[in-house]
């Protein structure tokens, strides 16, 4: 009973040593994927924040008033999504984990079990924080030349400032889940986050930073630290963490918000540790119980399905598709966010000030028509492998039901084709040709900006829908099916395609306007050499999209024999 707190652990260690030395197929490249992306971002973090330190040494006391300012707000940031973090974390280590069973009927004090249990929560909430802010901090002491006690500083600063939000997210959802079914709180706890994390991205965006920039608006600058510095308050973790840190950077100590930060997170364990041996056992028992099977019906989709120029099986599978995508509140929540995303992605297309270099504008916008291109083609490709990619897998165990059911597995895939690819080509479309409005670039870049989304959707949803009828996982969540084998092997499909796109498009469009510019009438090899390139682009297009839906149906045909 004594070693009861470590061996509750050990399980989980010894099961990601275990998922480590048997690997499946495709973790070597994925490991290698995200473990160079997860290099390169700390990378950009590191050199861009200690490129900024370095820029405020130079402005003497500002410097310094923005380098602590600046602090506050990275460690205010942090503790929002931390505290969300550790609400959804704690919801599912605390009431939801599969061992709990098991554990809760043992003879193990509840005092042991939550311990063991608030670790990892701390832990799971964390870890992506802290790998984001190492650098961050890193390049900090790097650009001022701390000592390594600043660093020592920073180690134990980080490991209060994480616990506090958690158990303030573990209490809130102790809180819930006796309110509650558990069920029922994670749903609504991922549309709340969702709400948040949207209207986050916009408040950020709005505060316009791109107007320091501006001589004219120099007169605003008061204005605009008196804004950056209301919501900073001394009686946050975040003030005494960034307190702290500055402190050590400039040679000193701050035993006063240290100390604060340190006895506030014991204090946090102590309470949180009495609450849990009070009401722990209430909320997992309630979290045990059966939620209530209420079904919408969506009579409106059965109407509207009738009116479209379909088979009676493809209807009826499309009616089926988009029934249980609006049932489950995990899917459809996550449009929130992705208008927030798009009206931000907008935005900055229309605050975008290329007049300011009047020589280049007009360059510039044609550059930008292309940059455009690119990046609603990589937010077609994040689309597509979240929502297209695992439409087989989310069928489930439930497969077998199409499996023995009088439906051809082609009208079955063909069905996930068509669900997936209207909405993808229209909010692509939409992004597109609003971009380019904003940005006034030339009527034939528009022309062929429009065209190539359209062949770029056929293309980009056809791999998704054929790569995920050939590597399915039934059993998995959907964010897993995403990220598996078969969805980095898109991703990285994907990415080539593009660029391959934006290669065969670029340069015949661009030697194009040069000739319109110049006043020059092309030559009859280069009007040929121009066809060329945007036949072969819109050839591969259509090849991915047929090849790759032909292999997917193949796929599934195999799973029967």
């Amino acid at each position: 009973m004594v070693r009861a707190f470590p061996f509750l652990l050990r399980p989980h260690v010894l099961a990601s040593r275990n998922r480590a030395r048997r690997r499946q197929r495709g973790d070597l490249s994925r490991g290698l994927l995200f473990g160079g992306i997860g290099v390169v971002v700390c990378a950009v973090l590191f050199r861009a924040s200690a490129w900024l330190a370095g820029q405020l040494t130079g402005y003497a006391e500002l410097g310094d008033y923005l380098l602590r300012l600046g602090l506050s707000w990275l460690f205010l940031t942090f503790l929002s999504f931390l505290a969300f973090s550790g609400v959804v974390t704690a919801l599912s280590t605390f009431f939801l984990s599969d061992d709990l069973r098991l554990l809760v009927a043992a003879p193990v004090a509840t005092r042991r079990l939550f311990h063991a249990r608030f670790v990892r929560t701390v832990v799971q909430s964390s870890w992506m924080v802290v790998i984001f802010l190492v650098p961050v901090l890193m390049g900090v002491g790097w650009a001022r030349c701390a000592t390594p006690a600043y660093y020592l500083t920073a180690v134990l600063t980080v490991v209060p400032f994480a616990i506090i939000p958690v158990a303030a997210g573990t209490a809130a959802t102790l809180v819930l889940v006796n309110t509650f079914p558990a069920r029922r709180a994670r749903d609504l706890l991922m549309l709340m986050g969702l709400l948040f994390a949207a209207s986050l991205v916009i408040l950020l965006r709005f505060i316009r930073p791109e107007q320091l920039m501006k001589v004219e608006s120099l007169p605003d600058l008061t204005d605009f630290f008196a804004t950056l510095q209301s919501p900073i308050t001394p009686l946050l973790p975040s003030f005494w963490a960034g307190e702290t840190i500055f402190a050590t950077l400039r040679g000193g100590r701050d035993l006063l918000h240290a100390g604060a930060l340190w006895t506030t997170a014991l204090a946090s364990i102590v309470i949180l540790r009495a609450a849990s041996e009070r009401w722990y056992f209430s909320g997992y028992s309630r979290s045990q119980e059966a939620p209530k099977a209420r079904f919408t019906r969506f009579r409106t989709l059965d109407v509207v399905a009738r009116l479209l120029p379909l088979s009676p099986v493809r209807r009826q599978l499309l009616v089926k598709d988009l029934k249980i995508f609006l049932r489950d509140v995990s899917q459809w929540s996550q449009l929130l966010l992705l208008l927030a995303l798009v009206l931000l992605y907008l935005y900055n297309f229309r605050v975008l000030d290329v007049q300011r270099i009047p020589y280049m504008s007009e360059f510039l916008k044609n550059v930008y028509a292309f940059v455009n291109l690119g990046m609603a083609g990589f937010v077609m490709a994040t689309i597509a492998v979240r929502f297209v990619f695992p439409a087989v897998s989310i069928e489930g165990h439930a497969f077998w039901i199409i499996r023995t059911a009088p439906i051809s597995l082609r009208d079955f895939l063909w069905s996930k084709f068509w669900t997936g690819f209207v909405p993808v080509f229209v909010l692509t479309e939409f992004l597109t040709i609003v971009a380019n409005e904003f940005l006034g670039v030339e009527p034939f870049l528009k022309v062929i900006a429009a065209i190539a989304i359209v062949f770029m959707s056929f293309a980009l949803v056809g791999m998704a829908t054929g790569l995920g009828a050939r590597y399915p996982r039934f059993g998995a969540d959907v964010s897993q099916a995403a990220g598996s084998y078969g969805g980095v092997t898109f991703m990285l499909q994907a990415v080539l395609f593009i660029i391959v796109m934006i290669i065969l498009l670029g340069w015949p469009s661009s030697l194009y306007l040069v000739h319109q510019v110049r006043a020059i009438p092309l030559t009859v090899g280069q009007e040929i050499w121009i066809a060329t390139c945007f036949a072969t682009a819109a050839g591969l297009s259509v090849t991915l999209w047929i090849r790759s839906m032909r292999a997917g149906v193949q796929a599934l045909q195999r799973m029967g024999e």
